[in-house]
């Protein structure tokens, strides 16, 4: 423990062998930047909120759209996908850059960007132009996601305030993707489908002109030369793992496409990681991720992010499907899971972590939202709402909580500070990774279940497509049961104990 609270020493206040290496403010805006750090947390937050709820917004307006361009069942996927893909393969170059050019700089752009390609996708007359935005929102969403976040990190240095920023944070992660069904079914009902596009300016723009005003962009004094060939690799690497889990989703995991792209996601990878040991300036220092705590966090965000999106995808076809509830049903029914996420990720990252560290509370987190997804097992044709999913919901808003906020802070403290993007960016890209995973692998379970269910029970009548539904959806509830119970698991192993030391006076936060 006192190595742990040497490091975080170190971390917030910048010393030893970080001086030199990482830029300076002059005292005045440094007392600045630190009394702007709440708008600051309030400016990071609705961009946040802004990415997470993209991913979600738009499912729910998928059929209108597809009404009004007419594009093909076969082609509706591209409109989620390429948004995943250009966000999942590009956040790690995304949080270097950060790091290189000024996170300031980098979130401004990030944020104008996704603006522009939002207002794009709302105007598209036709589905190249749509996806093309789609594509062009994933890629400023993966520069704009890891500047925010490491802003946040390097910002909040006082323990206690740290807590409190990462638990509104890592409640905005973990609850977004609810606040995107409920605004998502809003919108289309009571507008059109193009708002939930043009939604993004109300958020992007606001954030963009907070940035300016609150933030100093500030450069590292020496800055190392950019990893090219890291970069191409884990691009390109994590480009064919997110398309190969998609492909998997709607042409099956045995599909030519679907091999190929995972084996060569496989090899791009582990290319990666060889010229990540070797290289002099390498784009993620190896030392990010070999340190326990923070790899168990990373580990925890892509088995809560499989996880949590399987949540979303069949609990959402369930209450509309089978219970008949509208899509601002839907949305209303998720909102007491945000609400249990955000009282508990704030009461974790406050008053537990500080005195615990994560072991205690993540697998924990993991272990309740493995129970939660059995309970969801118990849902019916005729099973009502509050009974059998409102109880899960909450139980998963908990668990989620003890989840999200601990890892987020874990997986990006004690980082140095010129690595902060990075490390930051690894945090979004588990989650991205993670929510591929879960909805590819899910689906296709739940789909072999279902097709299985109607053969041994007569063929397709009517009746029996529905249990035929329900039992897809509690088959994928079985299995997010088991990917949480292993990692809760796998993180009790890799997770430390115990309070980390800190300083009583903070050091004077800096902002990017």
């Amino acid at each position: 423990m006192c190595y742990r609270g040497q490091k975080l020493r170190e971390h917030l206040h910048f010393d030893g062998p970080h001086i030199g290496r990482e830029d300076k403010m002059n005292p005045e805006t440094s007392s600045k930047q630190h009394e702007r750090r709440w708008l600051i947390l309030a400016m990071v937050g609705v961009a946040q909120l802004m990415v997470v709820l993209d991913a979600t917004i738009v499912n729910i307006a998928l059929p209108s759209a597809q009404r009004a361009l007419g594009f093909s069942n076969d082609s509706r996927q591209w409109v989620v996908t390429a948004y995943a893909l250009a966000f999942g393969s590009l956040l790690l170059i995304g949080g270097r850059i950060g790091d290189y050019f000024g996170r300031k700089r980098a979130l401004l752009v990030g944020l104008v960007g996704f603006a522009l390609a939002s207002a794009m996708a709302g105007l598209a007359q036709g589905f190249d132009v749509l996806v093309a935005a789609r594509a062009l929102q994933g890629a400023f969403g993966a520069l704009l996601a890891p500047s925010a976040l490491s802003i946040l990190t390097t910002t909040f240095t006082n323990p206690e305030e740290r807590g409190r920023a990462f638990g509104i944070y890592g409640a905005i992660a973990g609850g977004g993707g609810a606040i995107g069904l409920l605004l998502g079914g809003v919108l289309t009902e009571y507008v059109n489908w193009r708002s939930t596009l043009f939604v993004n300016l109300v958020f992007a723009l606001p954030a963009a002109a907070a940035a300016l005003v609150l933030l100093v962009n500030e450069r590292p004094a020496i800055r190392p030369k950019l990893d090219l060939p890291g970069a191409a690799t884990v691009t390109m690497g994590l480009f064919a793992l997110v398309y190969g889990f998609s492909n998997a989703e709607t042409h099956g995991w045995g599909a030519p496409l679907t091999v190929g792209s995972l084996a060569v996601s496989a090899t791009l990878l582990a290319t990666f990681v060889l010229l990540q040991s070797r290289g002099r300036h390498p784009l993620l220092p190896l030392r990010v991720v070999l340190d326990r705590d923070r790899g168990g966090s990373y580990l925890a965000m892509l088995v809560s992010g499989t996880g949590v999106f399987g949540v979303f995808l069949f609990l959402t076809y369930y209450l509309q499907r089978t219970l008949g509830f509208s899509p601002v049903e839907t949305g209303l029914a998720f909102l007491p899971m945000m609400a249990t996420i955000v009282t508990s990720a704030t009461l974790m990252s406050t008053r537990i972590l500080p005195r615990t560290g994560p072991r205690p509370l993540i697998p924990t987190g993991m272990a309740l939202a493995s129970v939660s997804m059995m309970l969801l097992t118990r849902v019916g044709l005729h099973t009502s709402y509050a009974t059998h999913v409102l109880p899960a919901l909450l139980m998963m808003g908990v668990g989620l909580g003890m989840v999200f906020a601990p890892a987020m802070a874990t997986a990006t403290g004690d980082v140095r500070p010129e690595d902060a993007g990075v490390a930051s960016a690894l945090v979004n890209t588990m989650q991205q990774v993670g929510g591929s995973i879960g909805v590819a692998l899910l689906s296709t379970l739940s789909a072999t279940a279902a097709t299985g269910f109607v053969a041994s029970h007569g063929g397709p009548t009517p009746s029996t497509l529905a249990a035929a539904a329900v039992h897809g959806y509690t088959t994928a509830f079985w299995w997010a049961a088991g990917i949480f119970l292993l990692g809760a698991l796998l993180t009790s192993v890799l997770l430390r104990s115990g309070a980390q030391e800190h300083d009583p006076a903070p050091a004077p936060a800096l902002a990017h």
